[in-house]
């Protein structure tokens, strides 16, 4: 208990040197926000920035450098218990804080989110059991077997299907709302990504796809995913939903559509760019 005093004490005084930074606080997937009033009264949400945490770090909590790809370093770590909602703070789902925070604040969010949540399932060795050492901020090793670990990213595609006018969208039984989207599933080992688009449309929908093509690509950090999207042409069959993955699906025309997935995600991005490109 001493030596965990110790390094904490070490790593506050740490951060009093150190530059202003973002601070990331997480609770599960509640995200720490500041509240300030602008002139006109409305409230204008952002992350902690600072020298020093404005709070504590739950108890063995890990207090992480988080690089993003912009080389912009921000700090992340957990505590142990919502933050109630004051005049200056909130915490807010990590989804919902797309519509709280800026873009790129949105993006280093999803980083860190996706760090705690590697240092949190990564605590012992995969192959031997023993309890994992912090070596960089993206490598923890095992000090019996050498075993190395990195955050894991789980890959997964999705596609857009376009049958004339017409593409088809799917309701998911986990889905967290009415909406409806695109086919998506994860990579298996041994499979290409076109591969796996149609195995994916195959299993799920019973349908055949053919001009796979390229769109983009999003990370997706619920909790540690990268959705790699895809175009395709229908090419035969009937819609034979797997009911244990889709609770409806049908192919629709720009002038029907259902409710459409938030703007946050790839394939509302796909979509819109169907709408478009099929409204010329």
């Amino acid at each position: 208990m001493n030596n965990q005093k110790t390094e904490k004490h070490k790593i506050m005084e740490d951060m009093e040197k150190q530059e202003p930074t973002q601070w990331f606080i997480f609770f599960k997937d509640q995200l720490l926000l500041k509240k300030e009033k602008t002139e006109k009264g409305e409230i204008k949400y952002s992350v902690p920035y600072g020298t020093e945490p404005p709070l504590a770090p739950g108890s063995g909590s890990t207090i992480h450098e988080v690089f993003l790809p912009t080389d912009e370093m921000v700090h992340a770590f957990a505590i142990e218990q919502l933050v109630t909602e004051t005049e200056e703070w909130v915490m807010v789902n990590l989804r919902g804080s797309y519509e709280y925070i800026t873009l790129d604040e949105y993006k280093a969010a999803g980083k860190a989110y996706q760090i705690l949540y590697w240092d949190q399932h990564s605590r012992f060795c995969p192959a031997c059991g023993m309890p994992t050492e912090h070596k960089t901020p993206i490598m923890k090793k095992c000090p019996s077997c050498a075993y190395e670990i990195y955050p894991p990213i789980s890959t997964a595609i999705i596609v857009l299907i376009r049958r004339g006018e017409e593409i088809l969208l799917v309701h998911a039984r986990n889905f967290r709302g009415t909406f409806y989207g695109l086919v998506a599933g994860f990579l298996e080992a041994g499979e290409t990504l076109e591969q796996c688009v149609q195995r994916e449309v195959m299993e799920e929908t019973g349908l055949r796809v053919k001009n796979i093509t390229y769109f983009g690509n999003q990370p997706w950090p619920y909790p540690s995913g990268l959705m790699v999207g895809f175009i395709a042409d229908y090419a035969g069959g009937e819609i034979k939903l797997q009911e244990e993955e889709l609770s409806s699906g049908d192919f629709y025309t720009r002038d029907n559509l259902p409710e459409l997935p938030r703007k946050l995600s790839l394939a509302r991005k796909m979509i819109d760019w169907w709408l478009e490109c099929s409204h010329k």
